[in-house]
């Protein structure tokens, strides 16, 4: 099994983590930013922890080893679809996504 990421596929080229929040750069020059309480084992973690992260599947996903986490690039792209988040968080994201 390959973990080559398909060229089709969007993938991440530099992740940082503030107190509350998840920035991803994706490849395309796109900026994705999210709550970090998205990731609970992210908010939880120290500001050094989540610091020591490394791109996995040539940048389809990301890793966290010291906390044991794995986050793909898509379910930050559609967290309806990966994500099992409180009914009201998905519609506020449904919502700024159609106005956009």
């Amino acid at each position: 099994m390959s973990t080559l990421a398909k060229s089709s596929e969007v993938t991440a080229v530099e992740v940082s983590c503030k107190a509350d929040g998840l920035k991803v750069v994706l490849a395309d020059g796109r900026v994705v930013s999210v709550p970090l309480a998205w990731f609970p084992k992210l908010l939880a973690a120290t500001p050094k922890h989540r610091a020591e992260w490394e791109l996995i599947g040539g940048g389809i996903g990301i890793h966290w080893e010291a906390i044991d986490e794995d986050i793909l690039v898509a379910s930050v792209l559609q967290p309806e679809n990966f994500m099992r988040l409180h009914n009201e968080v998905l519609q506020r994201t449904a919502q700024n996504r159609r106005r956009r």
